[in-house]
């Protein structure tokens, strides 16, 4: 924290809870959970803003100012992290308060300073806990080697899960788990593994000098924050072709269009040589999004499960990638050979259950025929 600036000093006034300062702001988090109030936005011009049940709630009380705003997420930072803001204009960080983690994004916009706060739980959620559509967590938890990719819209959660994975295996291993975040989200226990994270900007330069460096230091498990450039997609492919466990991220929306976007970083002369090697390193794909409940309480997850069984491997291989949603529609079966779902069937599934709204759920369909179906084949259409 920079010595001038306090995250205790009341410096935006609220309509009707008096004056609040950063740490009060933090605290509406710690009151209501991170389950719920996933986000606070801070910019010039609007009044701060809580994502609360993935919908914006601005607070009544003043507008944001430049200085309040200054006043306000300077207090986040060191002095270091606020010089490279004024150098770089954009930073990401993270502060720990009470019972939680905040990861922390901050910009500047035409009207000035402006944070995207983030709240994540302390404590890392058990794998039963985060809303599985069947039992694919206990095959990926006994894995050694391959890659595992959690994709989805930001602040679908894949940082949460996989944060889940690592800390089980973590629990039931004696083995090695090395990760790059960018930041460090949440703080992972030593169990029976030997943890070690490293931050992209602090620890590292970047993720493919981490992943460079990584592979010389025995890892057999490894955690990549996110894929962002053809340099790292290569990397992670080739640690998960070599016989390590590979988990990491990417901004998608399903199955089909994560591996359009693996391709999408190479030039065409690489894509054939791409898509044999994901198809060989490719264990498993988990899209999910996370859909308010239908008793007003908070967010559960909605998942697309792909197995990368040797059907699914030659689709892949041989660029039929439009094929692959037929096996996750008929590949169901709870067992380990299986085990896929399309998002159309586990929404439908969350409806027959009462779990979520019919209305609700059609808003996060990617295929309304395929909801349809999935709806018609539990007697509900």
């Amino acid at each position: 924290m920079s010595k001038e600036y306090s995250i205790d000093a009341k410096v935006y006034n609220t309509a009707d809870a008096g004056s609040w300062s950063m740490e009060d702001m933090l605290n509406y988090f710690v009151k209501h959970g991170a389950m719920r109030v996933s986000d606070l936005h801070i910019k010039v011009g609007v009044q701060p803003a809580y994502r609360l049940d993935g919908d914006l709630m601005k607070l009544r009380g003043q507008v944001v100012t430049p200085e309040i705003a200054k006043l306000l997420i300077y207090s986040l930072m060191s002095e270091q992290q606020i010089a490279e803001l004024e150098s770089k204009d954009n930073i990401d960080c993270s502060y720990h308060h009470e019972t939680l983690q905040f990861r922390i994004n901050v910009f500047k916009d035409n009207d000035g300073i402006t944070a995207a706060i983030r709240a994540l739980g302390m404590d890392v959620p058990k794998l039963e806990d985060i809303g599985f559509p069947n039992e694919v967590y206990k095959d990926i938890v006994k894995r050694q080697n391959g890659l595992v990719l959690l994709t989805g819209i930001t602040g679908a959660g894949k940082s949460t899960t996989i944060a889940s994975f690592v800390d089980r295996i973590s629990e039931l291993r004696a083995c090695r788990i090395i990760s790059l975040e960018d930041p460090i989200e949440y703080i992972l226990k030593q169990k029976n593994a030997v943890v070690s994270q490293r931050e992209v900007g602090r620890d590292v330069t970047s993720f493919a000098s981490g992943l460079k460096a990584m592979l010389r230091e025995d890892p057999d498990v490894i955690f990549v924050g996110e894929m962002r450039d053809a340099e790292t997609v290569s990397m992670t492919l080739m640690a998960a072709e070599t016989g390590h466990l590979v988990f990491s991220t990417l901004h998608t929306r399903n199955v089909a269009g994560t591996i359009t976007r693996v391709l999408d970083y190479f030039p065409a002369s690489r894509q054939d040589e791409v898509r044999n090697q994901l198809s060989l390193g490719l264990a498993y794909i988990i899209s999910q999004k996370l859909v308010p409940k239908k008793d007003g309480t908070g967010r559960l997850i909605a998942m697309e499960v792909l197995n990368n069984s040797y059907a699914c491997a030659n689709l892949i291989r041989t660029g039929k990638i439009e094929q692959l949603f037929s096996q996750l529609q008929t590949k169901t079966k709870d067992n380990p050979s299986e085990r896929m779902i399309t998002f159309e069937s586990h929404l439908a599934s969350l409806v027959i259950d009462k779990k979520i709204d019919l209305l609700e759920a059609q808003k996060w369909v990617n295929n309304h025929q395929s909801f349809i179906d999935a709806m018609n084949s539990y007697g509900r259409g």
